[in-house]
């Protein structure tokens, strides 16, 4: 039980004072909030990730066994509530006057307990999110290198930025922060898979219901795919007329391969040109 308790109010106080940190950097002036706007992209997002998810819970873990995971969970837990409690009394004047997300879902689902207990589940997804995360820092990267998948800059797909959303506030706020990262970090790695699967095995699912299903995803399974009963030779083919001296080997819709847009002179564009 000590283990437990001093792993939880160690790693509350510490996630607390990370926080009050974050608060004091946007109080800075122009130059806190440069720092601020840094972090809210990867890759410098991604330390601030393993700061607040991955760190409290490994040293927990490491230090403590299990009872200091379970205080570590504990001390991110209390972290949570302390922080959402402030955040919403410093913003009351915003709860009292303005709708919520929390209190209209919990309406529209007709169950507060249903709609939390829901809400919370998907923390079991973290994990999940850690890894897509870690495989595109590692693995990907050398598929660049490899066999020459075009290269994506994170920061565009892992960001977040509704913490600046006007009236987003307390539980909403961080609720929204991690949905902000987890789309980011799904569409990036999407992305790259669109990339893997039309390199290594441009080939159409037997099943037309998966074919369906994925095509969002996979626009090429439409776009070009050979069907489930084609020859080898069809795929070697396409391999041929997709990647062979294109100078990047990324999915047939990548912006790579879209033509520049055309530019079309008005009258008044033509005079000007004419002028100099």
């Amino acid at each position: 039980m000590t283990t437990f308790l001093t792993t939880a109010i160690a790693i509350a106080s510490y996630l607390l004072a990370l926080t009050a940190g974050l608060h004091i950097l946007a109080r800075l002036g122009p130059s806190g909030r440069r720092i601020l706007d840094s972090l809210s992209k990867a890759p410098a997002l991604d330390g601030v990730i393993v700061a607040y998810q991955v760190l409290p819970l490994a040293a927990g873990a490491i230090l403590g066994g299990w009872a200091g995971l379970a205080g570590a969970l504990a001390g991110c837990l209390i972290a949570y509530f302390v922080w959402v409690i402030a955040h919403e009394y410093h913003h009351r004047e915003l709860i009292r006057k303005g709708p919520r997300i929390v209190t209209t879902l919990n309406r529209i689902v007709g169950s507060s307990f249903r709609q939390q207990t829901a809400l919370w589940t998907t923390t079991l997804a973290f994990p999940a999110f850690w890894l897509i995360r870690l495989a595109e820092i590692v693995v990907y990267p050398v598929l660049v290198w490899g066999i020459n998948l075009p290269p994506y800059k994170s920061g565009d797909w892992v960001a977040i930025s509704r913490h600046k959303f006007e009236g987003l506030v307390g539980h909403d706020r961080l609720w929204c922060l991690y949905c902000d990262w987890m789309t980011g970090v799904y569409s990036l790695g999407a992305e790259m898979l669109r990339n893997l699967e039309s390199f290594w095995c441009p080939i159409k699912f037997q099943s037309g219901s998966k074919c369906a299903n994925c095509k969002l995803d996979f626009p090429d399974i439409e776009n070009g795919w050979v069907p489930h009963d084609g020859t080898m030779a069809d795929v070697a083919a396409l391999l041929e007329a997709k990647y062979a001296d294109t100078g990047s080997n990324s999915w047939y819709g990548h912006q790579n391969r879209r033509p520049p847009p055309v530019r079309v002179q008005t009258p008044e564009r033509k005079k000007e040109t004419a002028d100099t």
